[in-house]
């Protein structure tokens, strides 16, 4: 293998390994934006607006890293770690922000979810 396949190879890496940390934060910025969709519905008003606008404008910014993430993985593998890592951060703004009781059995759900994320950033 030659400088040039090597240089190639690398930069190819580069842009996968960057793509997962993409499709992570893009799971990142859509449970924030669930966050403010679930304030902007739990008020006393029925719907607060400025809330409710402020997590679709969130949901309007993954756009971007959506699709850097699908110009460089597989749509399956960007749809796993997507469902994944946002399974994993919002039962966790559930738990220890709005006060919701995680069961045994989701715990261990939730145990098996980040062994499989683990499990495909290691030999995904």
């Amino acid at each position: 293998m030659n400088f040039i396949q090597t240089r190639e190879h690398g930069f190819l890496w580069y842009h996968v390994r960057m793509a997962y940390i993409v499709a992570m934060l893009m799971s990142v910025l859509g449970v924030i934006g669930d966050y403010f969709l679930r304030m902007g519905g739990s008020g006393p008003r029925y719907v607060d607006w400025r809330l409710f606008g402020v997590g679709i404008f969130v949901y309007a910014l993954t756009a971007v890293g959506w699709f850097y993430a699908f110009k460089h993985m597989k749509l399956a593998m960007v749809g796993v770690i997507y469902s994944l890592t946002t399974i994993v951060l919002l039962t966790l703004l559930g738990t220890f922000y709005f006060g919701e009781r995680l069961t045994l059995v989701e715990g261990a759900g939730l145990a098996f979810a980040v062994i499989a994320l683990l499990m495909l950033a290691r030999f995904g």
